[in-house]
């Protein structure tokens, strides 16, 4: 091998890698941008499959990457967010937004006419700026669009660097001899497009590597068509991976995906046999990359159109790939609601960052409603003296204790992911927030063990006492429910609120100490009743005060 052979090699695979890597780079900086989106987008899917498709190609259009839309499908799954009809939609539709990357590597063909319109033309520009905005503005809160710049600035130029140096070798025999094999042999052609899309994990890569290859004139339309096929069964490879821990039915998505493009390859390559074999000159021509952009649109939109009123036959196909068995769950040990959480919080969500914090944002308030539910059934326990209800508040206080600690493992993975800043901050008032919940569930579990030693000690308040007590506590649990709010819907009128109602907690706190020492001085209230009751006005007061503290995280946020 000469120097020259070598410096093209050496170009060649650092063309690639660039390609690659501004690939990565532009898809992680469009999920940034639009992952807090792409949730509300497939919570919109419905049992209407049409509904579907057009949201898994929207999603997939926008993120550049059907391989991250399919997992975030199987992470859903098996989150019971979307069932296996939904998902089916959506994975179609994620075949079909996929074709969009090709259509802009076509742009390298499509500019031939206008310089300008070239992307090595005005790729290194689109670096530069992306560069020099990230090094030189100081508050990196707003520069996913200059990451996204960066990506296809790399795009481009590695697949010009691949173009260039593979250039020289296009006219030689090894290189027709190669493609008209692969073009003889559908099943050969086939392979080597799944197995190199499975090694890259991303089907958009491959074919935008097959387009570069198809610059130098040596691609075969029988190939190119074969090696595509090949590809959209190559990319099913990253969602089988993603299932392999998951439930069954999250398996099964999975395997919808698989089926859908294999028994679209077998339609495909059978009538592109028929097709090459009566028209073999047609077969050994070269394909250019709008065609390959242009076929690789067909097959997606056609095997949708094909398979689209089969979805229901696909999901029982899977049935009978996946069989029904008994599954052993990571967190046997838990409560049925930390259970139910638990899986919900499916760790496949981590490949799209805004997503995983998405979910742990509903966790968190889950997490707050089982709070609020036991502040509640902790003050019916203290006015109608049933242990019952102390028993369920019990119950609920160690419920909210493996919950703290399932978002707690969550929250220190999403914190590792790639965020941005205000990502961040939003993590860690997360944190703070499961913390203060935590601390209110341990003071409603005071209060239920409150109602147990009055029931178990005969004590009784009087009606003013009583009556004293329950404005107090209404007071405290508006102040934490709108606290609740507030981290739900992020709504600085729940923030507001709560203050205020802290603040008469406060006040009431206060005038109903005093009323009580009076009563205690006057004997109208029993010594150990006394002691009760401030140890209740304690605990409510400390209800506000956490309450207060999650309003302030929100609002700090806005």
């Amino acid at each position: 091998m000469s120097i020259s052979d070598l410096s093209n090699l050496f170009q060649f695979i650092g063309g690639l890698g660039m390609f690659l890597y501004g690939m990565e780079v532009m898809s992680n900086g469009m999920q940034k941008a639009a992952g807090g989106k792409m949730s509300s987008f497939l919570g919109a899917v419905t049992n209407r499959r049409i509904m579907g498709v057009l949201v898994g190609t929207l999603v997939t259009a926008v993120i550049q990457s059907s391989s991250a839309t399919t997992v975030m499908v199987v992470g859903f799954v098996n989150a019971g967010i979307l069932n296996l009809v939904q998902a089916t939609g959506v994975i179609m539709g994620a075949n079909i937004g996929t074709t969009i990357t090709a259509w802009l590597v076509s742009l390298t063909q499509l500019g031939d006419a206008v310089e300008l319109f070239k992307p090595d033309f005005f790729a290194p520009l689109l670096l530069g700026i992306g560069v020099f905005y990230i090094l030189f503005n100081t508050k990196k809160k707003d520069a996913l669009w200059a990451e996204i710049l960066i990506g296809i600035g790399l795009l481009f130029i590695g697949l010009n660097f691949m173009f260039v140096s593979i250039q020289p070798y296009s006219q030689m025999p090894v290189f027709s001899n190669m493609f008209l094999t692969l073009g003889r042999n559908p099943l050969l052609g086939i392979l080597v497009g799944a197995v190199v899309t499975g090694i890259i994990q991303s089907s958009s890569a491959s074919v935008s590597i097959l387009q570069s290859l198809a610059m130098t004139g040596a691609v075969t339309k029988s190939a190119a068509v074969f090696i595509t096929l090949g590809q959209n069964i190559g990319t099913c490879v990253t969602a089988l991976i993603s299932a392999a821990g998951a439930n069954r039915t999250a398996k099964r998505a999975a395997v919808i995906h698989l089926s859908f493009n294999v028994i679209g390859a077998v339609i495909f390559g059978i009538g592109a046999m028929i097709l090459f074999t009566a028209m073999p000159e047609f077969a050994h021509s070269p394909i250019n990359l709008v065609e390959i952009s242009i076929f690789h649109t067909f097959f997606n939109v056609t095997n949708t159109l094909i398979l689209f009123p089969f979805a229901n036959k696909l999901v029982e196909l899977s049935g009978l790939i996946v069989r029904e068995k008994e599954e052993a769950f990571a967190f046997d040990t838990y409560q049925k609601p930390a259970q139910e959480m638990a899986k919900r919080m499916d760790f496949r969500l981590m490949r799209t960052p805004a997503l995983a914090l998405q979910e742990a944002d509903k966790e968190v308030v889950a997490m707050g409603e089982m709070v609020l539910s036991s502040l509640r059934s902790s003050m019916r326990a203290i006015v109608e003296k049933d242990k019952k209800l102390s028993a369920e508040v019990e119950y609920n206080e160690e419920t909210i204790d493996q919950m703290e600690s399932i978002l707690t493992k969550y929250l220190i993975k999403v914190n590792n992911l790639e965020l941005t800043e205000k990502q961040k901050e939003h993590v860690n008032n997360l944190f703070y927030t499961i913390s203060d919940f935590e601390r209110v569930g341990d003071h409603a579990n005071n209060l239920a063990e409150t109602a147990d030693y009055m029931v178990e000690n005969h004590i009784s308040f009087s009606g003013t006492g009583l009556s004293d007590i329950q404005r107090v506590f209404e007071k405290s649990l508006d102040s934490f429910e709108n606290a609740l709010r507030a981290r739900e819907n992020g709504s600085l009128t729940n923030v507001q609120a709560c203050t205020t109602d802290e603040d008469e907690v406060d006040v009431l706190n206060e005038e109903l100490r005093e009323k009580h020492i009076e009563r205690l001085s006057s004997g109208q209230c029993a010594p150990q009743a006394g002691v009760v009751f401030l140890d209740i006005l304690t605990n409510l007061e400390r209800v506000s005060d956490h309450a207060v503290n999650v309003a302030g995280y929100v609002k700090n946020e806005a």
